[in-house]
């Protein structure tokens, strides 16, 4: 079917001797980061963190070390220290960034807190599809997704705080399902990244259970009323179709980059143009849910600090202590949970080196790998399609390098996978 024919069995054939316990770690892995140790639980952390100052979850840090901890020495056990060479050189030295960054950080120890956790989620999705294959991976991948959306479904008539409720800080949230994530935004990025695994899996395996999930997804994702999920799901399903397509040769992958290189080129210059309605639109802070006023205390804080940044981790969550919190002009900035734009909460943060950083590791070296092309099409459509909705996703939400967040180990696993696989071309 989707792997047959390339050295895919090669990785699985590898693990065979041991699948289960790392197998059994990344799944615990997996829903510590969709789950958590607090599912359903009231008021939203996403909006409630007025007095919160970066103080960091004991019970989950420990969690995630013994979770990492199984994981590695299940590597270390099959392919001896040379696993940690699933990581990229460049993603190594971000976050050796990230970690050191912590000596000018304006919250030292959140810095290094978050930092440390940021190294764990990473290492351990990479040592996992390392020790495991990118076809066990993905067929894990694709069961945690099932397990997260059948949940979702069972909260909604039972958990009556698997739905915003009214008393939320933002009223536009009250109605929209959130099932057991975090926040409906969460829910619907997670819903939409799903529905393209299983759509994936429908179209290879032509199962109907895949098929039903897939609509599951969809559905779901309506009912949290996510739109920039909404109306991120139905281009990554045509960069999905048109990567499959593309890389039958060479040339017509080109020819993709070239025009979407192109698409990004006519957009810059169509915004440069709107730019005095642009401009009044970004000058009005009510605009966009109140992200324009974000965007605009962050662009100030960037201008001003330009190089190093305030720390890595440094900007949710740590209320009146957060840097842009000056910059803002309201109080209202410490209920902030993110900058809802994950490039310049990068520049935030880690300042234009560990941003340089960051693009070459999360969206520059990928697009590299999926031009070179090579055996596993199939999958390598779905990956792209990932890429995309992540790329764009990260426009108006911020998902790079957030710990343990739903979106961002759901990053990970593609990276891990489309490294594997271009290993494994080789």
């Amino acid at each position: 079917m989707a792997y047959e024919g390339w050295p895919l069995g090669a990785v699985q054939s590898r693990s065979h001797a041991e699948p289960w316990v790392p197998a059994i770690a990344l799944l615990a892995f997996m829903f510590l980061a969709f789950v958590g140790l607090t599912p359903f639980s009231q008021p939203d952390p996403a909006l409630a963190v007025a007095s919160n100052t970066g103080q960091g979850d004991i019970a989950r840090q420990i969690s995630y070390f013994l979770v990492f901890s199984i994981i590695a020495a299940s590597a270390i056990h099959l392919r001896g220290f040379r696993a940690f060479t699933a990581v990229p050189v460049l993603l190594i030295i971000l976050l050796a960034w990230c970690v050191v960054s912590a000596f000018w950080s304006v919250e030292p120890a959140v810095t290094l807190r978050r930092a440390v956790l940021a190294v764990i989620v990473v290492l351990t999705v990479m040592l996992s599809v390392e020790s495991l294959g990118v076809g066990r991976s993905l067929r894990l991948f694709r069961l945690a997704l099932a397990a997260v959306l059948l949940i979702n479904w069972i909260s909604i008539p039972l958990i009556a705080s698997a739905v915003h409720l009214p008393g939320e800080a933002d009223p536009q949230l009250v109605g929209a399902w959130r099932g057991v994530l975090v926040h409906k935004n969460i829910a619907g990025a997670v819903c939409a990244i799903s529905a393209l695994v299983f759509l994936h899996f429908a179209v290879e395996k032509r199962r109907v259970i895949d098929i039903l999930l897939c609509l599951a997804s969809i559905a779901f994702l309506i009912m949290t009323q996510s739109k920039t999920s909404l109306g991120l799901l139905p281009i990554s399903i045509v960069a999905l179709g048109v990567y499959r397509f593309a890389s039958r040769r060479a040339l017509d992958r080109q020819i993709v980059m070239v025009g979407l290189a192109l698409i990004f080129v006519i957009g810059v210059s169509a915004l440069l143009l709107e730019s005095d309605n642009l401009l009044r639109l970004l000058s009005n802070p009510q605009e966009l849910t109140g992200r324009t006023a974000i965007w605009q205390a962050e662009i100030a804080y960037i201008a001003d600090h330009p190089l190093l940044g305030a720390g890595f981790g440094s900007f949710a969550d740590t209320g009146v202590d957060s840097p842009i919190y000056p910059y803002a002009g309201s109080a209202w900035i410490e209920h902030v949970a993110h900058g809802h734009n994950g490039y310049l909460q990068l520049l935030v943060t880690i300042g234009v080196v560990g941003f340089g950083l960051a693009m070459m590791s999360f969206v520059i070296a990928p697009l590299f790998l999926f031009l070179r092309g090579g055996p596993g099409t199939e999958l390598r459509s779905l990956l792209f399609a990932i890429f995309c909705f992540f790329v764009l996703h990260n426009l108006v939400e911020s998902d790079f390098l957030e710990g343990d967040g739903a979106i961002w180990v759901s990053y990970l696993m593609c990276l891990a996978m489309l490294r594997q696989s271009r290993e494994l071309a080789a």
